[in-house]
């Protein structure tokens, strides 16, 4: 079983930027896709952004030309960058396999966007 640790959250201001990294145990995490996936409060977890093993990315409407996701197989991270950040990024921001049976969720790291 893989265990996945978010970290890099914070408060920052509209526009603002922040780093988010996954931190996985296990090589098997190597092989899979993976992404980011965030929740606010009352509503459902969705996709942000996705990368695969092999390093090609695919983006969710609402993040496009905003965010960035990249790995390092070698660390076995997974990290995500956030320029231009809204009130609404606003949420609790985890990563995890981009399809099939979900690893297990990590704590996951909030992201709050407010003046």
């Amino acid at each position: 079983q893989v265990q996945l640790v978010e970290s890099g959250g914070g408060l920052v201001q509209p526009g603002g930027s922040l780093r988010l990294s996954c931190a996985a145990t296990g090589s098997i995490f190597t092989i899979y896709a993976m992404g980011w996936y965030r929740q606010a409060p009352g509503k459902q977890r969705e996709l942000v952004a996705g990368i695969t093993s092999g390093g090609t990315t695919n983006y969710a409407d609402f993040v496009k030309g905003r965010f960035t996701i990249s790995r390092d197989n070698a660390k076995k991270t997974v990290s995500l960058q956030m320029n231009g950040l809204k009130p609404e990024d606003t949420a609790v921001y985890y990563c995890n396999k981009q399809m099939g049976v979900r690893w297990s969720w990590g704590q996951g790291t909030q992201v709050t966007v407010s003046p």
